[in-house]
């Protein structure tokens, strides 16, 4: 399946709304994100954040409205065209790794490759696994392996199938400050070096502010845009929307 269009846009959300009986998690949210740029999502609790990524990312269907990957409309498709636009289109980070046990460094890499019957291409994770500091530890198993090494073996699956979206779950939640910090230098890298584009759910502003921009969610709506934000700003927003 190809994502290979002409737009300029890797993620586009065009009038989302997503209720659940008489509550609007996401309330006629519109976003763009160009191609090769790094986007936080924040918010308090209950905000509508988890669940603007869980539409963006096709894990979900709006109530109402588009999202655009790659220029694809997917949001109309059944879950079989959908599951097929996560596996080939979008890479996934989460908090608690999701990396299977008794596989190697190497074969939790290539799993989603495997998974879709190829074998990706070998120049690209090559390029992948010696940039974020994965070629010693390949043989190795993720228990072997420290929360942050663990976080990158999560960065590099995601990469694996060269996506249009990486989208990224609290990614830092459950690592200490100076390896989060090292982590999410990391995914700022990918972008800037790669191309790649990253959209970031977090509640911390210190973890926010390594985006290129961040758009602040409240009662299911974007509340603010802003580029290129300090920490400081980012914290004042939240206590602005609480």
């Amino acid at each position: 399946m190809s994502f290979q269009t002409p737009s300029n846009h890797a993620l586009e959300l065009r009038d989302v709304t997503k209720t659940y009986g008489t509550v609007h998690a996401l309330d006629r949210v519109s976003l763009q994100v160009p191609r090769g740029t790094f986007l936080a999502v924040m918010g308090p609790s209950g905000s509508g954040k988890s669940t603007l990524l869980q539409c963006a990312a096709g894990l979900d269907v709006p109530t109402s409205g588009q999202v655009l990957i790659g220029g694809r409309e997917i949001s109309g498709l059944n879950e079989t065209r959908r599951t097929l636009v996560r596996r080939d289109a979008v890479g996934f980070v989460f908090q608690s790794y999701n990396l299977l046990p008794s596989l190697s460094v190497r074969e939790n890499i290539t799993l989603p490759l495997r998974l879709a019957g190829t074998d990706g291409d070998s120049a690209w994770l090559d390029r992948v696994v010696d940039r974020i500091g994965l070629r010693p530890y390949l043989e190795r198993r993720p228990a072997e392996l420290s929360g942050g090494q663990q976080q990158r073996v999560a960065i590099a699956r995601s990469l694996a199938a060269r996506p249009e979206v990486v989208f990224a779950d609290e990614p830092t939640g459950a690592l200490d400050a100076h390896t989060a910090s090292d982590v999410l230098g990391l995914l700022r890298d990918l972008v800037d070096d790669f191309g790649q584009t990253v959209v970031m759910v977090t509640h911390d502003p210190r973890a926010a502010h390594r985006a290129h921009a961040t758009v602040v969610v409240a009662d299911g709506r974007i509340r603010e845009y802003l580029a290129a934000p300090t920490a400081e700003t980012l914290a004042g927003s939240l206590v602005g929307v609480r």
